[in-house]
């Protein structure tokens, strides 16, 4: 999107309830960093580890969803046809990079899985996520933080 369209868009953004929920992906990301400093082993034999693990990407997950709802609609002007459908509108919009949409929507299909236990979700995948994508969360608030200095 256009440096001067954005100037001149007034787009009723609710920064209040932008920042509890990046404020939320944040506290979540750091509690999952606490997790994932655990060994795979400690990690796989500690179901109080994996389902909390479970929870907070769920956490995490769902305020991004949030965030990204709210800017699709008052930004972008578009509704989602899916949670993941929904950071790609971010991205194409310039809300955010096309990479972290991209994240962003395999994260949410992921969260979909967690969500409904579409089969049983590999233990192992959870923690390869929170050792190796966390980082995507913290990313995808930085890069909305960015276009909301933009807009404010």
């Amino acid at each position: 999107m256009e440096e001067g369209l954005l100037a001149k868009k007034n787009f009723y953004l609710n920064y209040d309830l932008l920042r509890q929920k990046m404020a939320d992906i944040e506290k979540a990301v750091s509690l999952l960093e606490k997790i994932a400093s655990k060994t795979l082993e400690e990690f796989l034999s500690d179901e109080v580890l994996i389902s909390g693990a479970k929870y907070q990407l769920i956490v995490a997950i769902e305020a991004a969803q949030g965030i990204c709802n709210h800017l699709a609609a008052r930004v972008a002007k578009e509704a989602p046809v899916s949670y993941a459908d929904c950071f790609y509108i971010l991205g194409k919009n310039g809300v955010i990079s096309e990479e972290t949409a991209r994240k962003m929507a395999s994260a949410a299909k992921f969260r979909n899985l967690l969500v409904h236990q579409y089969g049983k979700i590999d233990d192992r995948k959870v923690f390869e996520i929170l050792r190796n994508d966390t980082g995507s969360l913290l990313r995808y608030v930085e890069e909305i933080r960015s276009f909301l200095r933009t807009v404010e």
